[in-house]
């Protein structure tokens, strides 16, 4: 899944190439993905792309003077798990089918430019809407602050923190608490900070709340600028390529040399590492896995 280093990319990407160009047709053909009718997607048509902005893991284009609407209208996406944007300097030709292939939405521009999203497998989730104003969309509407901001300080960090009776994992990835943080970077900034993803976030000390404010940081400072200026299709080999635990089970630790292991639960996996995160306990594999005693 895109997170926040990835979807900032695509955001730039289409903010270079984009934005001044007119929309000359849009077309969904996985209709499950479009989630609005109000309104509709033909309001894009005829009108220019005036800016490309991110929310979390969202990307938003505003459209403006498109057919029948009198203000501006955007198109925001979500491309949830298997979900990816693919960009045409020349759009095929090709007439597109509703259900058939991974083509969910197809965007064509008026220098014959465009853009499809895409999903991969059986299990649909990528989500496209076209509203009025950003916080329209329910995901946006919801997000916590950005992490990346930079007015976000540690004081603003603690005070997310304080009275969170919950593992330190499920407070990173939560929308609503941090936009833009996911599994995989979870993992990272986890490891970063030498924590264990079990640690409850309300009894973290101002030190170790400290750390992880830094290794949040530097984590995703570094993903960003290792994802900038990279096309849609270098991205995910970028992204693994960069990763220290996520995705790493079986392999040797880059900082201590132990095993990273993986925690497996009904829709998801986290990797960390023993000797780093957990003392040099390994974490049971279960569901509702804890500490082995």
């Amino acid at each position: 899944m895109p997170e926040l280093p990835e979807v900032d990319a695509l955001a730039a990407f289409l903010r270079e190439r984009a934005v001044g160009r007119t929309v000359t047709s849009a077309s969904v053909t996985a209709i499950s993905a479009l989630k609005t009718f109000d309104p509709p997607l033909s309001a894009l048509e005829g009108g220019t792309i005036a800016a490309v902005d991110r929310h979390g893991k969202f990307v938003d284009l505003t459209v403006g003077g498109g057919s029948g609407a009198e203000t501006p209208v955007h198109l925001v996406f979500h491309l949830a798990r298997a979900g990816w944007l693919r960009w045409f300097d020349d759009v095929p030709k090709t007439i597109l089918k509703p259900g058939k292939g991974p083509i969910a939405l197809r965007v064509k521009l008026d220098d014959g430019s465009g853009f499809d999203l895409t999903e991969a497998g059986t299990k649909k989730s990528l989500a496209v809407y076209v509203v009025r104003e950003p916080n329209d969309v329910p995901g946006i509407a919801r997000l916590g602050p950005d992490p990346t901001a930079p007015g976000f300080t540690l004081a603003d960090f603690q005070a997310v923190l304080d009275g969170r009776r919950t593992q330190i994992k499920g407070v990173l990835r939560d929308q609503s608490v941090f936009a833009g943080i996911g599994n995989a970077y979870s993992d990272e900034i986890l490891h970063a900070a030498r924590m264990s993803p079990y640690a409850l976030a309300a009894k973290l000390t101002p030190e170790q709340v400290e750390t992880l404010f830094t290794a949040l940081r530097e984590t995703l400072a570094e993903a960003v600028a290792t994802a900038s200026g990279r096309p849609p299709a270098d991205l995910k080999d970028a992204k693994r390529r960069g990763m220290q635990v996520h995705g790493r089970t079986g392999e040797a630790c880059p900082v201590c040399g132990d095993t990273v292991r993986e925690v497996r639960f009904a829709d998801s996996t986290f990797q960390y590492c023993p000797t780093c995160q957990t003392g040099g306990k390994p974490l049971a594999d279960r569901v509702l896995s804890r500490l082995l005693k």
